[in-house]
């Protein structure tokens, strides 16, 4: 986490957020509130039309300027508020990968390399910039033996990876990612998760929303709670993931989670559970006295 003369910056501020679609009765969002630190990692958890789609899309701000409906409250993405700003100005601050890599693909391209510049292309970089940061991207990537491919001929786990490659290559400063493992396999996934780890080190603030628990519980500082489009908690992995009424709202707990309720063992400070694989290991060797078994 970064800090700016001693104080945290928060690079999103979400102020009593509401937004309803058109020709629904329901609000997707429903009144969320939230900041997010920079250089954080920030995980959305929910079940399925909890609001975790739509909360990300608001935060690159699809909602409102491409998805008309009711919209109120207030999103600033570094400082710059969403309603008031455009989608070009807000793309160079907020990059969004969709779940489904081949919605993210132009389809107007030939290889790998020339669908990363695509958007560059857009925004009027010039080629010397715009050489220098595909390079960087594919790098970041891991892609480039795949650089003049055809990004139709990929795999699930690589079409993914040009779609990061061609959002981190306009240098946004937050990474919204949607669900961006929900139709890989585990190797991709792993993948996936690698490079998000990756760009978090190079200081990126991150909010993903996703369905690994166990992912979630190892990569994110925190976890952001939905349900019915209502904000139900923010706080540690630990705390959020220890609620006792968690199924309440379709979500399962990490297994190691699960694991440690059934044997009753706890952190004796904070009251909750293991979160993570290697906090069970300590645990169980001995190695850290916090934890404590009931």
């Amino acid at each position: 986490m970064l800090s700016c003369g001693g104080f945290s910056y928060e690079k999103i501020i979400v102020e009593n957020l509401k937004y309803k679609y058109p020709d629904t009765d329901q609000l997707a969002l429903n009144d969320v509130s939230f900041e997010v630190e920079e250089g954080e990692v920030i995980g959305i958890v929910g079940q399925n039309s909890a609001g975790k789609s739509s909360l990300c899309l608001a935060l690159t701000g699809l909602i409102p300027h491409f998805f008309n409906g009711a919209y109120g409250g207030k999103v600033l993405i570094d400082g710059i508020e969403v309603k008031t700003s455009t989608i070009t100005d807000l793309s160079q601050k907020a990059g969004l990968v969709f779940d489904n890599p081949f919605t993210q693909m132009t389809a107007s391209k030939y290889t790998v390399y020339d669908e990363i510049a695509f958007g560059l292309e857009n925004i009027g970089v010039s080629r010397e910039e715009m050489i220098e940061r595909v390079d960087w991207s594919l790098k970041m990537m891991g892609i480039e033996n795949i650089k003049d491919k055809n990004p139709f001929d990929l795999s699930g786990g690589q079409m993914q990876r040009v779609a990061i490659a061609s959002v981190i290559a306009m240098r946004p400063e937050i990474l919204v990612l949607d669900e961006p493992t929900s139709q890989l396999d585990p190797q991709a996934s792993e993948e996936v998760f690698r490079v998000i780890q990756q760009l978090s080190q190079e200081g990126i603030t991150i909010v993903i929303a996703e369905h690994k628990m166990e992912k979630l519980a190892s990569f994110t500082d925190r976890i952001l709670l939905l349900y019915e489009g209502k904000q139900i908690d923010f706080d540690t992995p630990q705390k959020v993931f220890s609620r006792d009424d968690l199924h309440d709202y379709g979500v399962v707990p990490p297994i190691f989670t699960t694991y440690c309720k059934a044997m009753g063992m706890k952190n004796k400070k904070t009251n909750t559970y293991p979160v993570t694989l290697a906090e069970v290991s300590s645990l169980l060797g001995g190695e850290n006295n916090e934890w404590n078994k009931s």
